[in-house]
Order: C-alpha cells, then sequence, then structure tokens
C-alpha cells in the first residue's frame, strides 16, 4: 500500500539493525565467544602468521621420519588448508604441491630400485640386471639387488620431503602474497614484488589453460595432443602478455621502482652490514650443526642476524613508498604463530629425547611407533582452524540476514 509506513530504523527488506538506523545491509549476529568472526579486510590474518606457522610445522617434519607423525602433520595441514582457504587464485595451488609431493616420493623410490642406495639389507625383493660402470664411477651402480631394507629407507626420506612441499603449499594456499608484500623490509621491495607477481601471474595462466581446454571440449575439438597445444599455448602466452603490459603500466604510473638519493658511506654500510650479517649466519648455522661449534655458534648467529636486520634497515632508505592500511599484527595472529612454534620446539625437543621414536630402524627392519606426547604437541597446529578468521565463502549467514520468509520455513 502506498499509505502504509514502515518503523523507524528499518531497512529496505523490514528488519531492524541494533543501532535503529536504516542502512540496507544483512546484520551479522555477535560472534561467540569461541566461534573466530567472519574474515574482512579489517581483521585479515597477518599474512606472516600463516608462514610462521607453517615453517615450524616444516621445522617438526625435518626433524623426524617416522611416516606416522609425517602422515599426522600432512593432515594437520590439510585441514586448516580446507577450513580457511579462500578462493583467491593462489589458493588452488595447495593440490598442485600435494602432486608435487607425490611426485618426489614416487622419484625417490625410482632411484633407489634403479640406481641401488648405500643401506645394505637382507630382505631381497627382487635382482635386476646390473649395467657394468667404469672404474671412475665407482660407488654407482645400475640395477643389482633391491632390498626391503632400501626401499623402506626410500620411502621415509621421501616421504620427508613431501611433507617439507606441502607444508609450504599450506602456506603459499593460505597468505596473501600481496599483503605479505607489505610486511617486507624496504630493502627487499623491489625482490617482492617480482615474486609477488610470478605468484599471481602463475595461477591465472592455470585458469587460462583450464578454461581453453574447457572451450575445446564443448565445441567438439580435440584437447590433448601436440597441435591442441600448440592452439592452446598461443592464446595463454597472449593473455599473459597482455597482462603483464597492463600491470607494467600500472606500476609505473603509481611510481614502482623510484629511487631516493641516498649518501654513499650510508650505501656502503649498508653493504658491509648485509654482507657481513649474512656470513654471520652462515657460520653461526654451521656452528650449530657441527659437533665441534656450539660454543661460539648460537653467538654468531645472533650477531649475524643483527648486523643483517641493522643493512636492512638501512637498505630501506633507498625505497620510496607508503603503506596504505598496513596489516596489523593482533593475537589471532600471535596464536596462530606460536602454534607453529609449539610444534616445532615440541618436535626439537623429542628428538633429542627420545630420536628413536621420532627415527624408526630399518636395520633391522621394525614397525614405526606411535610417539604420543610429539603427535599431541602436531596437533597443536590445528589451532589456526579454530581462531582464525573465516573466509566470506566458509563463514556460514547469521540469523539477521536471513529472509523472515526463509527462517519461516526453517522453523
Amino acid at each position: 500500500m502506498s499509505g502504509a509506513t514502515k518503523p523507524e530504523g528499518s531497512t529496505p527488506s523490514g528488519r531492524r539493525d541494533p543501532a535503529g538506523r536504516g542502512t540496507g545491509r544483512p546484520v551479522r549476529g555477535p560472534a561467540g565467544p569461541l566461534r573466530a568472526p567472519a574474515a574482512s579486510r579489517s581483521n585479515a590474518l597477518h599474512a606472516g602468521a600463516w608462514w610462521l606457522w607453517a615453517l615450524g610445522l616444516a621445522t617438526a617434519a625435518s626433524r623426524t621420519t617416522n611416516p606416522l607423525l609425517l602422515g599426522l602433520i600432512v593432515g594437520v595441514a590439510g585441514y586448516v588448508v580446507a577450513a580457511r582457504r579462500t578462493d583467491a587464485p593462489w589458493a588452488r595451488s595447495y593440490g598442485a604441491f600435494v602432486k608435487l609431493g607425490l611426485m618426489v616420493l614416487v622419484i625417490r623410490l625410482v632411484f633407489s630400485v634403479f640406481l641401488g642406495s648405500p643401506i645394505p639389507g637382507q630382505h631381497v625383493l627382487l635382482t635386476l640386471p646390473e649395467v657394468p660402470l667404469p672404474d671412475w664411477a665407482q660407488g654407482v651402480r645400475l640395477g643389482g639387488r633391491v632390498t626391503a631394507e632400501q626401499l623402506v629407507f626410500a620411502l621415509y626420506d621421501g616421504l620427508k620431503l613431501a611433507t617439507l612441499l606441502i607444508c609450504v603449499g599450506a602456506a603459499n594456499a593460505l597468505a596473501n602474497p600481496a599483503r605479505l608484500l607489505k610486511s617486507l623490509p624496504g630493502a627487499l621491495y623491489e625482490a617482492g614484488v617480482a615474486v609477488v607477481v610470478a605468484m599471481t601471474f602463475a595461477p591465472n595462466m592455470v585458469s587460462d589453460v583450464v578454461r581453453l581446454r574447457t572451450a575445446r571440449r564443448l565445441r567438439g575439438r580435440p584437447t590433448g595432443g601436440v597441435r591442441a597445444l600448440l592452439q592452446i599455448g598461443l592464446p595463454v602466452l597472449e593473455g599473459a602478455l597482455e597482462r603483464s603490459v597492463a600491470l607494467a603500466a600500472s606500476m609505473d604510473a603509481r611510481g614502482y621502482g623510484r629511487t631516493a638519493q641516498v649518501p654513499p658511506r650510508v650505501r656502503h654500510l649498508t653493504t658491509v652490514l648485509t654482507l657481513g650479517g649474512l656470513l654471520g649466519v652462515c657460520a653461526g648455522a654451521y656452528g650449530l650443526l657441527a659437533a665441534q661449534g656450539a660454543g661460539y655458534g648460537l653467538p654468531v648467529l645472533l650477531i649475524g642476524l643483527a648486523a643483517a636486520m641493522a643493512g636492512l634497515r638501512l637498505g630501506g632508505q633507498r625505497s620510496v613508498r607508503t603503506r596504505y592500511r598496513p596489516d596489523r599484527w593482533g593475537v589471532r595472529a600471535w596464536l596462530v604463530a606460536g602454534s607453529g612454534a609449539v610444534v616445532a620446539a615440541s618436535m626439537i625437543w623429542a628428538a633429542s629425547y627420545d630420536p628413536q621414536a621420532l627415527h624408526p630402524g630399518v636395520l633391522p627392519l621394525v614397525a614405526p611407533q606411535f610417539p604420543v606426547w610429539p603427535a599431541l604437541s602436531v596437533l597443536v597446529g590445528l589451532l589456526p582452524a579454530v581462531v582464525a578468521p573465516v573466509p566470506p565463502a566458509l563463514s556460514p549467514p547469521s540469523a539477521a540476514s536471513v529472509p523472515p520468509a526463509v527462517r519461516g520455513k526453517q522453523k
């Protein structure tokens, strides 16, 4: 009716917002104390927190060859990715990293079968014809005996490397590369721009290939073979070239690549601090890994890190840029990064406390054990699936955003 009036503060759809103002937008209910809020631009998790969490899982995976613990780490990473992944192009790369890890595992097993292994064994599975090699190829063989011990050793080794790749893929799928670029030091900004552009364009090219293959399939044209590959590759390369030119023009218009005038003494001091710091980090890391360098390894590593950070700080004066809406490192970012650190520290402690449980033996061949405390520490890595903000595609609609007719049917 034309003469009907709406209550004051109601929205066009007849709903009232808590403040009594008609905004026309669905009103979200307050998040519970144990429920993560819906992700938005203001409360998005810092990209560095995702990388620290993934690096913590990768550090834990590097400390063990137990297939049970490695499988648990892969399960934790996969669950968090499934719970907090968005629909962005870079978020689709997790499946590619999983396939790459499986391919690395298969290649490691194939190399062990055909190139042999230094691990001796008593359980011979098969004997391949051995190819005679010259004297200068001592220690290398092609073919020969294939034992169960060498296959199990190769399986453990390949599974550890595959787990590391999957952890890196989890960080790549969860962290926004453009937001990560904002957190880089000014000295690494130009390199970070190149990395972000490469990481952004690769998924777009994959999407173009999938779209063109689907279009050819719907038109009844073949999608396999050399001819089809050439017909698909030309439009993909043309589209990538057009995006590159457009991106270069937009970046030049926004002032990318412009540098400030820095005094020569500051440039020389930056070079000395950066190179000296990196050399100190390498020497300190070698000292920590070596058996006789534990006394000087940690001090040299800390001094090298301090010098490198100072060099990067001075090098940032050369880059002229501003930060629009810088990402905040909040409580949820500390929880996500801290969960990865807890997993890494617990696994390092377990490796020194009970190394046999984390490294099952192959001579003699024994079944791997399931260490309880390291497994429980790995489960701490599930914390981001609870505290990280929920992406919009995964967040359930609030009660206020559901139309009254639909709510009546649900009741």
